[in-house]
């Protein structure tokens, strides 16, 4: 039975992975141009907040990409257990890429010349953070109710199968009255 959630989690994780590919591809090339001293590319530019931002932007894009394909492991299984795998790397992946998004704002409000390729990583940065946030809730709004993901429940007891002892209950009850 098909979800909610795993319905709406499947786009969501390949517009992410577009992003992020996206995000690796401009912060490289924009990082190795400033690392070899062409600030002044006619696509680079910036101000002093720029080297921070390319750091946290090319952390945020390998991150990212890493909460991507364990988004889609879990996809495949939708399970509680991938569940558990696939929630630690899109919070981690969140807090980063909100790193990187605060950076790409200062540099805006910052200003100066930033040429077309930065901006278009301060935009795709921005982006990022938005789609991973979404999710991000999505991911977890099992939480809430059962129709949008596996949930964080366990019905059948303490270790997952049926709980410890239900069925020597049963064996051993005695029959109600009148029952032979």
């Amino acid at each position: 039975m098909a979800t909610a959630g795993r319905s709406l989690i499947g786009p969501l994780l390949a517009i992410n992975l577009v992003i992020y590919s996206i995000v690796l591809g401009l912060a490289g090339w924009s990082l190795d141009k400033y690392i070899n001293g062409q600030q002044h590319h006619p696509h680079l530019g910036g101000n002093p907040a720029t080297s921070y931002m390319l750091v946290f932007a090319l952390i945020a894009g390998v991150i990212g990409v890493c909460s991507v394909l364990a988004g889609f492991m879990h996809l495949r299984s939708w399970r509680n257990e991938s569940l558990a795998s696939a929630a630690p790397p899109a919070i981690i992946a969140f807090a980063i890429t909100a790193l990187a998004f605060g950076i790409a704002i200062k540099e805006i409000i910052m200003g100066g010349h930033r040429g077309r390729r930065l901006q278009t990583l301060e935009s795709f940065v921005i982006i990022s953070a938005l789609t991973q946030l979404m999710y991000l809730l999505l991911l977890h709004s099992g939480i809430y109710n059962r129709r949008y993901g596996p949930g964080y429940t366990n019905p059948g007891g303490e270790y997952g199968g049926h709980a410890m002892g239900s069925h020597e209950t049963q064996k051993t009850s005695t029959p109600p009255p009148g029952v032979v």
